[in-house]
């Protein structure tokens, strides 16, 4: 067989990736993650940090790794692992011990399975709580050295994802009193970051690293030991009692969940996947002086991400609205107002991403508030337009309208850097990201032949943004008094539709190019880029029906999912990031942009694949991404070894992909929910939604599926609000 001449070049374009997360070897126990605010938990099945290869283990706190080990011993051994789970709804974990056989002068002295040893831990306010629970349940009275090993390096998140550091701070490991240790760390930076471990009731042996108990149980005696660790820069918060925390957790939970609409169906396996999604889409939630925002993603991304959390918010918008206000308000306040190359900043453009950590502080990475982002901008003004025409909140819009124009300015001005009309990226150093679109792996952009594009690149998708975009800016221009810029933002979005079609069409594909090259020379290539097009309305509708029908053949569709790449592009690989993997959120912008032209019966394929592809996830969760390898027969989708989960925009891809489905509008001045040729996917029999908000009022519905069609019955209706089915 004749190799392509392609082949040889595609390796000589793998520079090193400054940014990327290697995968080293995989994990010998399972990990599990715990989230409240800006604070998050890596650990193990047995409940153990750092005990055990192959996970990213730790308690981290605004980017540092606060504790790297905390490991349980009995008589200086592991014990073994019943089970453990995580609650439902994400507020704590559970762990399930046991004793091995343990001997003494080959002798055996304690059988295996005579002790129950109950590890439980939660989060709250910049403090993890453990509580111990071991209880004799032999015939025999048993003494026992309980040990718990405890350490940290302090290291910055992106020294955990690999990257070496020249100099580091000092390290000191006290013990500060009965029952509390303290380690505490003086970065470069000059700052001071604390853990303190404090233990109750206070340890027969404490040093710096270890607490031991000698626990003397008669049969069926039990004991507890609560251990808090608080994470402090500088100083930790003093810790609650551990009910009391527990009740507190809980509360705030229900607080949190509240005005959000709920979604119950006929299939037993889906309300798992909408429960863990929604219970991650809560945890990932944090609190900030703005509102809530979502955070991207545990372990890399639990910081404020600008393209995520708008897509997020824009996937939630019919069910939960006010996370949007959140989102939109946090990243006015963080817009850039001045040009700064180091951090890819503009006056007007949208955030990217914030950190927190050492590295940051000392631009080691140029993450502190970085702006290396394309399509942020543009989706900052869609999600501003879409929340207010969903919500009818004028006064947010008002508020927020010198972001929007600012946003706007930046799209007309520096985002447009050669005046061609489309909005393109190029770094300004070489330490931002090289591609800032949301593919942006370093060789995500390429031609037909394999060679990487060269900048200043024009992605397809960002330019229906920008369509998107204006023509929700012109209606609430219009709406806010401002007619003559609602007219030159209609005239701007017709325009770029126009040119958009003449330079991005490829016919001999039957799909919109992936981008556009410092040349304008066309990426001719298969992607899932396309597909988001649809989402935005910019496609023309012959060429959409094109697009749509190619998105579902086998090159694309493997089963489980649209792949980001088809299979017979040259840069093809099932295994990677994003030539050829499967990522939830962007099949649910594609479901709606299916949706949006029409295509309802391509929407319920996808639907089926990613509901099939989730039955076979560990807890019913999506990913981030999973591999693109084609469906067999009796087995499930192929795991990609270093994906987020939870994921914030693939938590919230079932809700969209539900959405498309029933083609859900919100008319506020009109008091009307619409569902437009609503349908159903073959696993779902009914589905009802409750609490779904519109303005002060509020609708539980019942929509039953007939074959391919959908009625619909208002089973309770609080305040004013009219509910219609519509067929186009």
């Amino acid at each position: 067989m004749a190799i392509k001449p392609a082949a040889a070049p595609l390796v000589d374009n793998f520079p090193e990736a400054p940014f990327y997360i290697p995968a080293t070897g995989s994990a010998t126990r399972p990990r599990r993650a715990l989230k409240y605010d800006d604070t998050f938990l890596v650990l193990d099945s047995h409940a153990d940090i750092g005990a055990s290869a192959g996970g990213p283990d730790g308690l981290f706190h605004r980017d540092t790794r606060f504790v790297s080990q905390l490991e349980l011993l009995l008589n200086g051994m592991q014990p073994l692992l019943l089970g453990s789970n995580l609650r439902d709804d994400n507020m704590s974990f559970t762990a399930d011990l046991t004793n091995p056989d343990m001997y003494f002068d080959n002798h055996l002295v304690l059988p295996k399975d005579t002790l129950h040893i109950v590890r439980t831990l939660f989060l709250w306010h910049d403090v993890a709580y453990q509580r111990l629970a071991v209880r004799n349940h032999g015939d025999l009275p048993v003494d026992l050295r309980l040990t718990i090993l405890f350490d940290n390096d302090f290291a910055d998140l992106f020294e955990v994802r690999g990257m070496r550091r020249a100099r580091r701070g000092t390290i000191e490991r006290i013990v500060e009193g009965p029952g509390r240790s303290a380690l505490t760390y003086v970065g470069v930076d000059g700052k001071l970051r604390q853990t303190r471990f404090d233990f109750d009731p206070q340890p027969n042996e404490l040093t710096a690293t270890t607490a031991s108990y000698r626990i003397a149980l008669g049969s069926n005696e039990a004991r507890s030991i609560f251990l808090s660790i608080g994470c402090g820069d500088p100083e930790p918060p003093k810790p609650v009692p551990f009910l009391r925390g527990l009740l507190a957790v809980h509360r705030d939970l229900r607080a949190a969940t509240l005005d959000a609409a709920t979604v119950t169906t006929s299939n037993s396996v889906f309300n798992e996947i909408v429960c863990r999604s929604m219970a991650d889409l809560c945890m990932l939630m944090t609190r900030t002086p703005q509102g809530r925002y979502p955070y991207a993603g545990i372990p890399w991304y639990s910081t404020t991400f600008g393209r995520d959390g708008l897509i997020t918010a824009l996937q939630m918008l019919w069910l939960a609205p006010q996370v949007a206000q959140g989102v939109l308000r946090r990243l006015a306040v963080f817009q850039a107002a001045t040009d700064d190359t180091a951090s890819d900043a503009q006056p007007g453009k949208i955030l990217h991403e914030m950190r927190g950590g050492e590295m940051a502080d000392l631009r080691e990475v140029p993450f502190g508030l970085y702006y290396g982002t394309v399509d942020a901008t543009p989706l900052f003004v869609l999600l501003a337009g879409l929340y207010g025409e969903r919500t009818g909140d004028e006064e947010t819009i008002r508020a927020l309208w010198p972001s929007i124009d600012a946003a706007l300015g930046w799209i007309n001005g520096p985002g447009d850097m050669d005046g061609d009309g489309f909005v393109e990226y190029y770094r300004a150093t070489e330490q931002g990201l090289a591609n800032q679109g949301w593919k942006d792996s370093l060789d995500a952009i390429f031609h037909a032949d394999g060679h990487l594009a060269e900048g200043p690149i024009a992605l397809a998708e960002v330019q229906g943004y920008v369509y998107a975009a204006k023509l929700t800016a012109a209606r609430w221009a219009q709406r806010l008094g401002k007619p003559e810029q609602a007219r030159r933002l209609r005239a701007e979005a017709l325009r770029l539709a126009e040119k958009f079609e003449q330079s991005f069409w490829c016919p001999e594909l039957g799909l919109y190019a992936m981008a556009l090259d410092g040349n304008k020379k066309p990426c001719r290539v298969r992607s899932s880029n396309a597909g988001q097009v649809l989402f935005t309305g910019i496609a023309r509708a012959d060429r959409a029906a094109e697009v749509a029908d190619s998105l579902l053949r086998p090159q694309f569709f493997s089963g489980w999912g649209i792949r980001t790449v088809a299979k017979d592009e040259a840069r093809y690989n099932p295994m990677s990031y994003h030539n050829g993997s499967i990522w939830p959120h962007d099949n649910a912008l594609i479901a709606l942009g299916l949706a949006r032209y029409g295509f309802k019966h391509s929407v319920q394929r996808l639907f089926k694949g990613l509901f099939d592809a989730a039955t076979y996830m560990e807890l019913r969760r999506l990913p981030e991404l999973f591999c693109g390898f084609q469906r067999g027969r009796g087995r499930g989708p192929t795991h990609y070894p270093v994906a987020c989960a939870p994921q914030a925009w693939a938590s919230a891809t079932p809700f969209t992909l539900l959405e498309a489905s029933l083609g859900l509008q919100f008319d506020p001045a009109a008091g009307e929910i619409r569902l437009i040729n609503p349908s159903l996917p073959m696993f779902l029999d009914w589905v009802i939604l409750r609490n779904l908000q519109l303005n002060e009022s509020s609708v539980d519905l019942r929509l039953h599926r007939h074959d391919d069609k959908v009625s619909l019955e208002i089973l309770h209706r609080r305040g004013q609000v009219q509910v219609s089915i519509v067929f186009t």
